[in-house]
C-alpha cells in the first residue's frame, strides 16, 4: 500500500469538504497529531479508522486505496462513465474527442 498517496487522498477528500484536522480527529476519535501522521503517509490508519475516515469525509475507501485495488481503474472508469450520461449531447462528444486523444497519445 502507497501510505503517501492514501495520505495525501485523505487530506485532499477532509480539504473537499471544508475540515480542519482537529475536526477529521475528532469526528474519528484520533489525536491531531495522528491525523497529520496519516495525512503524511508516516503512518496508515488501521482498518477500522480507515472506514471511519471515509464515512465522515463521504468517500469510499476504495478511492482512498484507488493504488492498491485492481479493481479500482474499472470502479473509476464506471463513476466517470456515468457522470458523462449526466452532459448533454454536445458535452459528452466534446469529453469522448477529449479522451480519445489522450488514449492516442499514451499508445
Amino acid at each position: 500500500m502507497d501510505q503517501v498517496a492514501l495520505g495525501k487522498r485523505i487530506k485532499a477528500a477532509r480539504e473537499r469538504v471544508g475540515m480542519t484536522q482537529e475536526d477529521l480527529a475528532a469526528a474519528v476519535d484520533y489525536s491531531v497529531d495522528h491525523v497529520s501522521v496519516v495525512e503524511r503517509g508516516v503512518k496508515p490508519p488501521k482498518l477500522e479508522k480507515l472506514v471511519a475516515i471515509a464515512n465522515v469525509l463521504n468517500v469510499g475507501t476504495d478511492e482512498l486505496l484507488q493504488d492498491s485495488l485492481n479493481a479500482a481503474t474499472m470502479l473509476r472508469a464506471t463513476e466517470l462513465s456515468e457522470r458523462l450520461k449526466t452532459l448533454s449531447p454536445d458535452g459528452q462528444r466534446k469529453v469522448m474527442n477529449v479522451l480519445e486523444a489522450l488514449i492516442t497519445e499514451f499508445q
